[in-house]
């Protein structure tokens, strides 16, 4: 079981926990929601719960809360940039599609 970053993302999460200054981490998550059945949700993590599972990554504790797991478990986040346009991007093993633009996907 694991979530992992890449060289790329570990710095750009770095860059952005040293700015906010109090994150203790990335939080990964998934909800219901889109044209494919659930969302990647991401964001900094000002603690940890009791029933999250932290992966520790390229400096970066990476929390995620047990449901989540079930369905991003072996995804590795990538951050890219092309031109203007700078994300976070998924690479889910379990995902077995996406909807179009990228944003949602289903297992």
């Amino acid at each position: 079981m694991a979530i992992t970053l890449t060289d790329s993302a570990a710095e750009r999460v770095r860059e952005f926990i040293a700015k906010r200054g109090t994150a203790v981490g990335l939080r990964v998550g998934v909800k219901k929601t889109g044209c494919s059945g659930f969302a990647y949700v991401i964001n900094y993590a000002e603690s940890i719960e009791t029933d999250d599972i932290v992966f520790e990554d390229g400096g970066i504790a990476v929390i995620v809360d047990r449901e989540s797991l079930d369905l991003i478990d072996g995804t590795e986040i990538d951050f890219v940039k092309q031109g203007l346009n700078e994300a976070f991007k998924f690479r889910n093993p379990k995902a077995s599609g996406e909807c179009g633009c990228g944003e949602s996907f289903s297992v």
